[in-house]
């Protein structure tokens, strides 16, 4: 079932051109220098802040950006096609800025423009910043409605694709009583299969889904080879928990080791933007909310309406009763863990659309609000986790509007702990849960 809503998403992916997958770097032509000015573009950086210099829909070539910050200082001519892109060493605040002497005559910033403008990374690799150019153009300040609106639509794709990990990881705490610290890395591994698959020329259809039932098949083996035989030993939750952050750290290197460190482009990584009345949003934003949300509910169903859902609720309230009334349950916390890897790795695959960009570390990034969304919502309740999930999404996005966008995840986790410190079972949790 999961694999059929990945290939769902996968055919609403192929209306946008992509071919295969590919690593994010510039052409050739919009990263060149002049000849002779020594100057750099930083192409052996991931990190990049790119543009288009247009002048009434004609591109213009020739016209020197620089960005400057962190120590660093780089520059690039646009290309033929009025593309440039620079790459920067590290994340953080840059200025960039556009040369006006180097604009044909007659050519100028349109009224308004902020030149040089400061921008800054926030959780994304890639940083898009455009210099209107054209006389008499005065720019027009979006409502704050408008802004509003965009930010909460935003919210809700991310929320709903957190939600997608942490209903995975709230129903293995709840059959298990295990924090998995790995669970990240089984996010990550959604993202980075999607993009082997892809590079060996599977098309796009059939990649996704074969990526996620690669997660299901790692929670499968988890489970066999680590949880089942240390919970036959009677090993403790905590000793347990340490041991999933060890598997963290070693997933995550060797994915590391064999994957490298740089960010690469799942195929139909940049789509069109959509006009929805007075919201704009990507359309792999909006397929990723609705695929999110068609399987969260395939989920809710398969738990309140089959057998298999109530056998799991049972050993979630009660393992020995649960196995007193008949129940098997290794079998079910082993089907448990299946449904938990192929959840996270669809939420990774996601999350590559989002951010863009797949990396080694990605699950690493938006753990934490993974964990937030689950002990906010409460823990071991699969509705606490999606409702948990779908705040701290809304929270981060429209949050930007007045917070810094590198303060957007801390705003997140505060607020997290302040909902505990008042209700510390979590919204939809019970306190006898609590220790």
């Amino acid at each position: 079932m999961l694999a059929a809503m990945a290939a769902m998403f996968a055919a609403l992916l192929l209306a946008s051109p992509a071919a295969s997958a590919t690593t994010t770097t510039p052409s050739d032509s919009a990263s060149a220098p002049a000849a002779g000015t020594g100057s750099t573009d930083g192409a052996e950086y991931s990190d990049r802040i790119s543009g288009v210099v247009r002048n009434q829909g004609t591109p213009i070539e020739g016209v020197r950006i620089t960005a400057t910050g962190n120590g660093y200082e780089g520059e690039v001519l646009t290309a033929a096609n009025g593309s440039w892109s620079i790459g920067v060493p590290v994340q953080g605040a840059y200025e960039v800025e556009l040369e006006e002497s180097t604009l044909p005559d007659g050519v100028e910033l349109a009224e308004g423009q902020q030149n040089p403008r400061t921008v800054t990374f926030a959780g994304t690799t890639n940083i898009t910043t455009l210099f209107l150019l054209g006389e008499g153009i005065v720019l027009q300040e979006e409502s704050f409605g408008s802004l509003l609106a965009e930010r909460a639509v935003a919210g809700l794709s991310f929320g709903l694709l957190l939600a997608l990990s942490a209903v995975g990881l709230s129903l293995i705490f709840g059959t298990t009583g295990l924090t998995n610290f790995a669970h990240g890395e089984m996010v990550t591994l959604g993202a980075v299969l999607a993009f082997a698959f892809a590079a060996l020329g599977i098309p796009v259809w059939l990649a996704l889904p074969l990526a996620v039932a690669g997660g299901g098949a790692f929670g499968y083996v988890q489970d066999a080879g680590i949880w089942r035989p240390l919970r036959r030993r009677g090993t403790g939750l905590v000793p347990m928990m340490i041991v999933s952050i060890g598997l963290a750290v070693a997933v995550r290197y060797t994915v590391l080791f064999f994957f490298g460190g740089g960010t690469k482009q799942l195929p139909g990584a940049q789509s069109p933007l959509l006009e929805l009345g007075p919201v704009s949003i990507p359309r792999n934003t909006l397929v990723s909310l609705i695929v999110s949300l068609a399987v969260i509910l395939v989920v809710a169903l398969l738990l309140l309406r089959t057998r298999i859902g109530k056998a799991t609720r049972a050993v979630a309230d009660n393992p020995s009763l649960a196995a007193a009334s008949g129940i098997d349950v290794d079998a079910v916390i082993r089907l448990v863990w299946v449904i938990g890897g192929a959840l996270a790795a669809m939420g990774g695959i996601l999350w590559a659309y989002y951010r863009p960009g797949v990396s080694f570390n990605m699950g690493q990034q938006i753990l934490l609000l993974i964990f937030a969304g689950v002990t906010l919502g409460g823990l071991g309740t699969v509705f606490g986790a999606l409702i948990g999930s779908v705040l701290v999404g809304l929270f981060v996005e429209i949050s930007t509007l007045w917070l810094e966008a590198d303060l957007k995840y801390v705003g997140a986790l505060v607020i997290m702990i302040l909902v505990l410190l008042v209700r510390p079972q979590g919204l939809l949790g019970r306190r006898e849960r609590i220790g």
